[in-house]
Parts: C-alpha cells; structure tokens; sequence
C-alpha cells in the first residue's frame, strides 16, 4: 500500500495567499517523479489553526526517500523562482506581506503514515 508524508507548516495568517501561490507555481513538478502519487495543499479554516498541511502520497518508502534525497526536494524548497519574483514585484506593496524570496512559514513538522485502509468513490 502506499505511504503518506504530511509537512505541517506554521503559517502566519497574512502569508497563507503566498505559500498558496509558491506551491500552485511548483505543484506540476511533482507529475513525472517516479513513485508519486498525489498532493494536497491544506488551508486552515479555523481561526485557532494556523498550520497549514502539505499531504502527499507515494507508492513506497523508497520512492518518497529518492525524491526527498534528490533535486527534486531541493528545487521545492529552494526560493521563490525568477518568475515567482516578478509576480511579487507586481503586487500591491503591502507591508504585511511575506518579504519576497523568504521563507513563508515560521516552522514545520514532518508527520509520515502507512496507508492501512483505502476506500474510493465509484469512478475514481
């Protein structure tokens, strides 16, 4: 069965349109790696919660392990990318804004399953 990784970041509430928009502007860089199998981005929508949760799905250990290990993490987690920063030169200057090309969370934890029960919708 497949394994799940969920990286639960500290999200300050003025910085969720920004993480939002860096992991939609990197999400189809996952398509081709070997092993995966999905993505969530989890937006909060409590007022107490401020964790955002980046749920992914693997095949295996070894899959997520290579992946983790290799470019491909490193180029996720890198800064925003040149097109990024142009997109954050045209916004509205606001001073509650991320500092552009910094991280956006304050922190993060590492949450790792084992798929032990799978149930789908018909069709799916």
């Amino acid at each position: 069965m497949s394994i799940v990784r969920i990286n639960a970041l500290n999200v300050p509430p003025q910085a969720g349109d920004e993480i939002a928009k860096r992991f939609a502007a990197r999400a189809d860089g996952l398509a081709d790696v070997a092993g995966f199998e999905g993505f969530e981005l989890l937006r909060p929508t409590g007022e107490a919660e401020t964790r955002w949760f980046v749920y992914t799905r693997w095949s295996d250990e070894e899959a997520y392990a290579a992946w983790r290990d290799g470019e491909g993490a490193r180029n996720a987690h890198a800064g925003p990318s040149e097109g990024e920063k142009a997109d954050a030169e045209k916004g509205d200057g606001g001073e509650d804004k991320p500092s552009e090309g910094g991280p956006v969370s304050m922190g993060a934890t590492l949450l790792e399953f084992d798929v032990a029960v799978e149930a789908a919708a018909s069709g799916v």
